[in-house]
């Protein structure tokens, strides 16, 4: 019996797919290894090539990773993280240099790839502060303006914008409309929006997108409320399903299409999973609303400890809605600790929700933030969390966890425009998905979260290449 190893692995696989039967005239191509594991303390490393060969009927007890180019489904809109306050009031705290290290890790030529930036409307729970931008009771909004974004949010989104270049994807969710437009009065603790101010905050949401636009930031989308059943201590405001359609066929909907902003990708519910088929069944069964919402957004934190995801919601969703794309807009590792920002697990909690992610529908990828400080924060609600890259402002320091690296095995070679195809896995420690690039290469991402190294064969057509899955790893594999 093979003895039990502890530590970490991600596989993914890139090869020119662009006719049926590509790899059964293509007998001994050698692809190239990228591997993250953490037993060895490697982190996306160069392991050299792997060579295809024929392969027929594979056995029961041979473990494989099955890819078929020819069944194509969703196409990836892009992978990226959230630029709040938190990650860019840490950013700017940070020396020069390292500021451009940070920005090259994600955005840069060298970095994982990432093309999407979400941001907060008023504040959220990854501020320093309260906030919103207009005056109390202005229902004109003609006090409106994003002066305290100016300080810090705009110009790091600016800055990731122009390191992405075209392929740049940007949208915003609201975490609380102001206390004097909610039942409750208070920024706080659930309300609702009341009545009479339906329209007041639709017009509210044009007047952001203007003055961002205003400063060249192109707005892609938006969602309609940041995470709508749950009651915060920080910021947070309920909406049914119904209430939720109601506002988007009646306002915000028509408000953005009266204002030119047809074009603007609408996002319904931002929650959790668990809710996901309840709500877009409910808010979408009427056409007159389904017809202003472009996708369905979703968070992980319905996993409790990453053991009950409810992956199969997105499926039935999707299956539901195929107009519709699945967009996964926040997700992160709660109740921080310096002391664990180097453990494994942080990776495969990103892998595990990524690779099933995707083989459910998900064609939309956003991490919450993209950095924090080394307290978690800042968050003005003691809510500290993970991020891919922790800055200690205090000693100038950047620390790569590995969130980020198993990101990476994704993001950096799965392009947007990609087209996820068949694969499947035979071994359930074995978690797979690959996509097709525009260029023709094809990408196949490999998990093994157990404690047990697996020896597999990424089969395709015929042909299969022989990899070994060490235990908790990551790894990219590229012909």
């Amino acid at each position: 019996m093979r003895k039990l190893i502890v530590s970490c692995f991600v596989v993914g696989v890139v090869f020119n797919a662009n006719a049926q039967n590509y790899w059964k005239k293509n007998e001994g191509k050698t692809a190239k290894v990228i591997l993250t594991h953490s037993k060895a303390n490697e982190k996306m490393v160069d392991k050299g090539t792997v060579k295809f060969e024929k392969f027929g009927q594979p056995k029961e007890t041979e473990a494989c990773i099955f890819v078929a180019p020819n069944f194509k489904y969703q196409k990836l809109i892009g992978i990226g993280g959230a630029i709040t306050d938190a990650a860019a009031e840490t950013f700017y705290k940070m020396p020069e240099n390292k500021q451009k290290e940070i920005l090259n890790a994600y955005y840069g030529k060298d970095g994982l790839g990432y093309t999407v930036v979400r941001t907060n409307m008023n504040s959220c729970d990854f501020s320093s502060d309260s906030y919103t931008y207009v005056a109390d009771h202005d229902t004109s909004l003609k006090s409106f303006t994003v002066a305290h974004d100016e300080k810090y949010k705009i110009p790091m989104i600016r800055e990731a914008q122009k390191a992405i270049g075209k392929n740049f994807i940007f949208y915003f969710s609201p975490w609380s409309p102001p206390a004097w437009m909610k039942s409750n009065k208070s920024l706080y603790k659930g309300g609702r929006l009341e009545n009479q101010y339906y329209q007041t905050w639709a017009d509210y949401y044009i007047k952001f997108i203007r003055e961002y636009e205003k400063r060249g930031i192109n707005v892609w989308g938006l969602t309609v409320q940041n995470e709508p059943m749950a009651t915060q201590s920080w910021e947070s405001c309920i909406y049914t399903a119904e209430e939720e359609g109601e506002f988007l066929k009646n306002n915000l909907g028509p408000t953005l299409w009266k204002n030119g902003y047809k074009d603007k990708k609408v996002m319904i519910w931002d929650h959790n999973r668990d809710l996901i088929y309840q709500r877009a069944t409910t808010t979408l069964a009427d056409p007159e609303t389904s017809k202003y919402a472009h996708g369905i957004g979703y968070h992980w934190y319905e996993t409790w400890n990453n053991k009950t995801q409810l992956f199969d919601n997105l499926a039935e969703t999707h299956r539901a809605f195929p107009d519709k794309f699945l967009a996964f807009t926040e997700g992160c590792k709660e109740q921080f600790n310096m002391d664990k920002i180097y453990d494994v697990s942080l990776g495969e909690l990103y892998g595990k929700n990524m690779l099933n992610d995707f083989n459910k529908g998900n064609a939309l990828w956003t991490d919450w933030n993209v950095l924090l400080d080394e307290t978690g924060g800042p968050n003005h609600k003691g809510n500290f969390c993970f991020a891919p890259i922790i800055a200690d402002t205090k000693t100038g320091e950047v620390y790569y966890t590995y969130e980020y690296y198993y990101v990476g095995h994704v993001s950096k070679f799965i392009k947007p425009n990609a087209q996820r195809i068949g694969s499947s896995s035979n071994r359930a420690a074995l978690t797979s998905t690959a996509f097709m690039n525009e260029n023709g290469q094809l990408v196949t991402v490999i998990m093994n979260d157990s404690d047990t190294d697996i020896d597999t064969n990424l089969w395709i057509e015929g042909m299969a290449a022989r990899l070994t899955a060490p235990a908790h790893s990551i790894q990219t594999v590229i012909l």
